[in-house]
């Protein structure tokens, strides 16, 4: 399967569960350690692990795959799946703002999601 729909299923789950601030940033010309990074935020704890739980469950039935690794998702503050050409970052607010992903990775090419 395609990477980019790889990464835009991943952003419609976020979407589906009402995630906010979802940014897509292709990163495979400025970095070795993946194609795609999906940065999305949650309000709660609560709605970061179901954001979470809905990439997991619609990757899984619409590409056949698994994290590789999976961090953060007991705590819920931010949660990271790596799916090895996809990385998806799931943060509360205040998190997000302290580790500034969409600046480190400024670089990379910024595709829209309605």
């Amino acid at each position: 399967m395609d990477n980019k729909l790889l990464v835009l299923i991943a952003a419609k789950a976020c979407d589906d569960k009402k995630a906010q601030e979802i940014k897509l940033i292709k990163i495979d010309k400025v970095s070795y350690i993946s194609e795609w990074i999906l940065i999305a935020e949650g309000l709660s704890d609560v709605q970061v692990r179901s954001i979470t739980n809905s990439v997991e469950v619609e990757l899984r039935d619409k590409a056949n795959i698994e994290p590789i690794r999976k961090e953060g998702v007991n705590e819920a503050k931010w949660a990271l799946l790596d799916y090895g050409d996809l990385i998806v970052n799931i943060f509360q607010p205040e998190i997000r703002k302290f580790y500034d992903l969409e600046s480190f990775w400024s670089n990379g090419d910024d595709l829209n999601f309605p």
